[in-house]
């Protein structure tokens, strides 16, 4: 089959789009890309984004605009890299779309349900292009009572499992996430969760500071020193100490909470800021591994991706915190880490369309396994 992945992830950084074969011999799903990009975001539509995300700002009439106005955004970019790979829509079996978390509650106090909502309307995508769509992949999940997030460890487990060693997928998105792949594990026993924050705060005090969308290589993080009181207040979040498995996002680690500490912290140096968030997701993420993972598991190897699996001096004081463990990039297995998750969502649409469960038990505490993703069938 031939198909299309789309991830619209939570640092807002772009629409990550891939086509791909996929198929299965012998029990075991392959992939083999054939085009990628990334597509930024028009600022107008940021903004738009950023307001349905914000409690104070969002209204009921622009997320229900925005979800429908994203589904045309994101069958553009699709019709793009079709066009540029010389591929008709017709060539196309299915699309798998992420679609953009507008929000993800954790929070069941006070009257409100755990749920999740993910927009870029399926029906748009599929009607205008034709072409089979799925989307809304988290309900399933969290409807037998799972976190629904996070999503890729079925996916992690189908291309990264390993007999005879035990090894992690981390992705550092908006969103820090890790998938453990113990050797002896099965597709009902992965672990997976959230570490907390991967290049969210970083990004938003570099654009604010620096008016960079990134801290490239993380040059000026390792110019600056820490803010030991920052980083203490950073880590006391009660996030940490929840044991797996949890989900979290922008709504925990979002601007408003970066904001709320730069401000709080607007005396210091601003590369010394910088430092610090950095060393505060270094730590989180080593952290999750020290505190759930190693003394259990006979750990070899971490394998990052993400965007933040570029920013060296990130990987790199990962490293020094966890100096027993390997240290890899999927780029290293023949994968681009960038579409990673654009690719894992192939794989989820593909075990959909077969009508098979994708969600890991032991990841979201589902009750029973569950076919994800809805589906909007066209008429070709």
């Amino acid at each position: 089959m031939k198909a299309v992945g789309l991830m619209s992830g939570t640092s807002l950084d772009g629409i990550d789009c891939v086509i791909a074969n996929i198929k299965e011999e012998n029990g075991k799903i392959k992939i083999e890309e054939i085009a990628k990009k990334t597509y930024p975001y028009e600022k107008e539509v940021i903004l738009k984004i950023l307001d349905a995300m914000s409690l104070d700002k969002s209204s009921s009439k622009l997320i229900c605009s925005l979800n429908f106005e994203l589904g045309y955004v994101f069958a553009n970019c699709i019709q793009k890299l079709l066009d540029e790979a010389n591929i008709k829509s017709s060539e196309i079996d299915f699309i798998a779309s992420h679609g953009h978390t507008i929000y993800h509650n954790v929070d069941e106090s006070n009257g409100y349900f755990f749920s999740s909502l993910q927009i870029g309307e399926g029906a748009v995508i599929a009607n205008t292009l034709n072409i089979t769509t799925i989307s809304n992949f988290r309900c399933a999940d969290i409807a037998v009572y799972g976190t629904g997030a996070p999503l890729v460890p079925y996916a992690d487990y189908v291309l990264f499992h390993d007999d005879n060693k035990t090894r992690a997928i981390h992705n550092i998105g908006g969103i820090s996430n890790l998938t453990l792949l113990d050797k002896n594990f099965n597709i009902d026993d992965v672990i997976g969760f959230d570490t907390g924050p991967g290049n969210m705060m970083i990004n938003y005090a570099t654009k604010k500071f620096y008016n960079l969308e990134y801290d490239k290589d993380g040059l000026i993080a390792s110019k600056g020193n820490v803010i030991n009181k920052m980083l203490d207040e950073l880590l006391d979040n009660d996030y940490f100490k929840m044991v797996p498995p949890k989900s979290t996002g922008r709504e925990m680690f979002g601007d408003e909470y970066t904001e709320y500490i730069i401000n709080k912290y607007k005396l210091e140096k601003k590369e010394d800021i910088i430092k610090t968030l950095t060393l505060f997701t270094a730590k989180t993420i080593s952290n999750a591994y020290l505190d759930f993972i190693i003394s259990d598991h006979d750990l070899k190897e971490i394998i990052f991706c993400g965007g933040g699996a570029y920013n060296k001096y990130l990987i790199k004081l990962i490293q020094k915190e966890l100096p027993k463990i390997k240290i890899s990039l999927l780029d290293d297995y023949g994968y681009d880490s960038s579409f990673k998750e654009a690719i894992a969502f192939i794989i989820l649409g593909y075990l959909t369309i077969h009508k098979r469960p994708s969600n890991c038990m032991a990841t979201t505490g589902a009750k029973k396994r569950v076919i994800q993703g809805q589906i909007n069938e066209v008429i070709k």
